[in-house]
């Protein structure tokens, strides 16, 4: 009897580089982590040298974590390791916050026994006219070394890997380049703004990252999706220097989830193989070619279906017409102005339970302002619906406050208290050494205490005044002040145990029975992730507390609901609820958004989206009800969108 062929996995029959799925960042990070290790250990076991090509950026910084655990807890020595980094701004002190020099010295030389003598990184101090000198002695120091033996990148969102911007040639060498405006941009969150950001780097070349002996680039979140699949699936062109890596015969994509959902093999499965057509599967499929098509769903056609690639879901669910409408209903279903449910009535299809009624509802804002920002309407529609609601502002946003407003706002309270009479030599005092300050800042200078706590009232102050706007009463405004967020600039500390038992606190007092969080992961800051962490911890310790207890009845009907912040917004096919607003409900959103003066115009830190944040929640909510317009369902002004999250 003939054997049965074994069958063969085509799903990444697309990508030219071997791409590395894992769960999230951590996962993948510690994967590549111990791709570096077992290579030290192998050099040592070999008493040879070690030569390691380092990168910089939010990238590795869970990479360099890890590796500075694995040198504590598990004796990984970095004695046999030389070290390589691609780039490094020009010019820049070496001691400035965004120096890539600092960089590598806080997150992981000064936490190892690396020897200083092993260590090189392109110097940002040098004269201009000794570069072209300074970089052939460094590609000269790589060839000395014996070459990297293993080379880590990152991915830049227009496709650059270290400096090397769009058009960088593939036998481009160690050399001074001009960044791309949109790299600027880009980094422009490292500075207090776009104007600090250094318009120079000396980068190593694309022939010297090639000539390593291994090569593994690293790529997070959703941002790098579209440019990932550039780089991976796409022929190679020196417009996305990333893809130029397909010239190399050892290299491998470690990428996390969101940053692969762009891959064929995920975006449109059914391309790569079998597939297995689920409820949610059929939708992602129907939903893109309708809106690729430019078709209302229930207009789609068998003919569509079948030059779509999609002929083998019409095979197992017959005609285009039922499919179509089962896509449509869907759809439907997630449309509700009833965000935590329609009291006295029974929809099975209803994103939301309706009872209990009234409910208690936590929205957990990671700035001061992301309540309104990203929920605004949904905010303000859950009071008017009569339902208990709470606000947990998790950090205070202290970094994202101009040193003007500062000055401003002591300036006002000095004058307040002149007016009425009260003794100012203290407050004079602290405006008088405020001022000194402010004055002979440096860009690497860190606030004081006091300018700090001033700036994280400034937000607080709006925030409250925010919820007095929605209705909600004083005493369900909490303001958390997680210690994580508490360093002075832009860089956050990892998540506590003190972060989780201050939520822990706050879930147990209140016992909601819906969670609003925030899902956007794509901030540039990090803030937003270890946000959503130490809620999502705390909801799973309360869980396991839970377990026989009956004072914790109320978390096992607890709901976690997900929001986009401000930088992006979910798939259609991903959303789960959807809150229709009106006109007049996004003019309230934006009156309410407004209340965050210190926020309006440009603000420290901003990212790389240059527009003020109402006009990013704005343009973002009513591109949601245009898809939804565009797929056939009635055209509302503006959506915002929700996912449930399943802990």
């Amino acid at each position: 009897m003939a054997k049965k062929a074994a069958s063969i996995n085509l799903s990444d029959s697309f990508e030219k580089i071997p791409v590395k799925i894992f769960t999230d960042q951590k996962d993948g990070s510690v994967f590549v982590a111990q791709q570096i290790a077992a290579l030290i250990r192998g050099k040592q076991q070999r008493k040879e040298k070690c030569v390691l090509g380092l990168a910089t950026g939010s990238t590795p910084k869970s990479l360099y974590d890890e590796l500075v655990r694995m040198h504590r807890q598990e004796k990984l020595s970095f004695k046999n390791v030389i070290t390589f980094n691609l780039d490094e701004y020009y010019p820049i002190d070496n001691n400035a916050l965004q120096s890539y020099n600092r960089f590598m010295k806080s997150h992981l030389f000064d936490l190892v026994d690396i020897n200083p003598k092993n260590i090189h990184i392109p110097n940002g101090e040098i004269k201009k006219e000794d570069i072209k000198e300074h970089c052939r002695q460094y590609e000269k120091m790589i060839k000395d070394a014996g070459g990297i033996d293993l080379q880590i990148l990152g991915i830049g969102n227009n496709g650059h890997i270290g400096f090397n911007e769009p058009g960088s040639g593939i036998y481009s060498k160690t050399r001074l380049i001009t960044l791309d405006n949109s790299t600027r941009i880009a980094n422009a969150y490292e500075f207090a703004n776009i104007s600090q950001v250094p318009r120079l780097a000396i980068t190593m070349g694309i022939s010297t990252i090639l000539q390593s002996k291994k090569i593994i680039l690293m790529a997070w979140g959703s941002a790098k999706a579209p440019v990932l699949k550039k780089a991976v699936e796409d022929d190679d062109t020196e417009q996305v220097p990333a893809s130029l890596l397909q010239n190399h015969d050892d290299v491998t994509f470690v990428v996390d989830e969101t940053a692969a959902a762009e891959l064929t093999r995920n975006k449109s499965p059914w391309l790569t193989g079998d597939c297995e057509w689920t409820p949610k599967m059929i939708k992602k499929a129907v939903v893109n070619m309708a809106l690729k098509l430019k078709k209302p769903v229930l207009s789609l056609t068998n003919t569509d279906y079948n030059e779509y690639g999609l002929s083998d879901l019409l095979v197992e669910k017959g005609d285009a017409y039922e499919i179509n409408l089962q896509v449509y209903y869907m759809l439907r279903d997630t449309i509700t102005g009833w965000p935590a449910g329609k009291p006295n009535a029974v929809i099975p299809t209803h994103p939301e339970r309706s009872s209990p009624y009234p409910k208690k509802v936590i929205i957990f804002s990671p700035h001061p302002d992301d309540d309104i920002i990203s929920m605004g309407g949904t905010f303000q529609r859950l009071h008017d619906q009569g339902h208990e609601v709470h606000v947990g502002y998790q950090t205070s946003g202290n970094i994202a406050v101009t040193d003007e407003f500062v000055t401003r706002f002591l300036d006002f309270a000095v004058g307040f208290e002149e007016i009425a009479g009260i003794d100012t030599s203290k407050s004079g005092k602290i405006l008088d050494n405020a001022r000194q300050f402010l004055a002979r800042k440096k860009s690497n200078q860190v606030d004081t205490p006091t300018i700090r706590a001033i700036k994280g009232l400034i937000r607080r102050g709006e925030a409250k005044a925010t919820c007095r706007y929605v209705g909600i009463k004083e005493e369900h405004i909490h303001f958390q002040n997680l210690p994580f967020y508490e360093t002075g600039t832009i860089e956050k500390k990892p998540m506590s145990e003190k972060d989780i038992k201050i939520t822990m606190e706050l879930l147990r007092k209140i016992k909601p029975q819906q969670v609003f969080c925030a899902g956007d992961f794509a901030d540039p800051h990090g803030t937003h992730i270890v946000c959503f962490n130490v809620v999502l911890e705390a909801l799973k310790r309360i869980r396991r507390e839970a377990e026989g207890s009956p004072n914790y009845e109320w978390i096992n009907d607890c709901w976690l609901w997900l929001y986009k912040g401000a930088w992006q917004e979910w798939n259609i096919e991903e959303i789960e609820m959807a809150i229709p607003m009106s006109p007049d409900q996004v003019l309230k959103k934006r009156f309410g958004i407004f209340i965050h003066q210190s926020q309006k115009d440009m603000v420290p830190f901003q990212g790389s989206d240059s527009r003020e944040f109402w006009q990013r929640a704005e343009e973002r909510n009513a591109a949601t009800a245009n898809l939804y317009a565009d797929l056939g369902l009635t055209h509302y002004a503006a959506m915002e969108a929700f996912v449930r999250w399943h802990y």
